[in-house]
């Protein structure tokens, strides 16, 4: 649905504007990528009403955002699946409330996971120099340690299951 809707509006751009040096793929490729982040943003929130967690759901979604910019992660092959198991993720993590205990724990591990693993898969993502990827790996672990001292449960849990996207599994491959 994703990829049709993407090509669609790609090759109505393209008939608008023929001259413009951007080809159909990296069209279709961007208006993908601004409608998967629409479509989880939109359904999170449109959920988040009914569950009464709007405010978490907006710290999730912008903690899970803001860490995934700094270390990379996993990437699923379809916009669908991505739609679909992010906007799950997050509602899931807006509901959880966890003790201090737990708050420990999962920072500690998504601290070491960023550690070892950031930045991952952000080769073909970004244009940052592979120079600058030790201050990606830094800047994601003091973000991670930042969110325990704001303390809230949805940054911790974004965090966290950010983190495991990091986790390259036999092979290196994408999901």
């Amino acid at each position: 649905m994703i990829a049709t809707l993407s090509a669609r509006i790609a090759r109505s751009i393209k008939d608008a504007a023929p001259e413009s040096p951007q080809s159909f793929e990296v069209l279709k490729y961007a208006v993908s990528f601004l409608l998967n982040a629409i479509f989880i943003i939109v359904l999170s929130l449109i959920i988040s009403a009914f569950t009464g967690r709007v405010l978490e759901t907006l710290i999730a979604l912008i903690s899970y955002a803001v860490l995934r910019q700094l270390s990379g992660g996993l990437h699923l092959k379809s916009g669908m699946a991505c739609v679909v198991i992010s906007t799950a993720g997050i509602t899931a993590i807006s509901m959880l409330d966890l003790n201090q205990d737990w708050k420990y724990i999962l920072t500690a591990v998504s601290a070491l996971l960023a550690l070892i693993y950031s930045p991952s898969r952000i080769g073909k993502q970004t244009r940052i120099s592979k120079k600058y990827y030790p201050y990606l790996k830094v800047a994601s672990v003091v973000l991670i340690l930042i969110g325990i001292m704001v303390g809230s449960s949805s940054i911790i849990v974004a965090f966290f299951v950010q983190s495991l996207t990091l986790i390259r599994l036999k092979g290196g491959e994408d999901f």
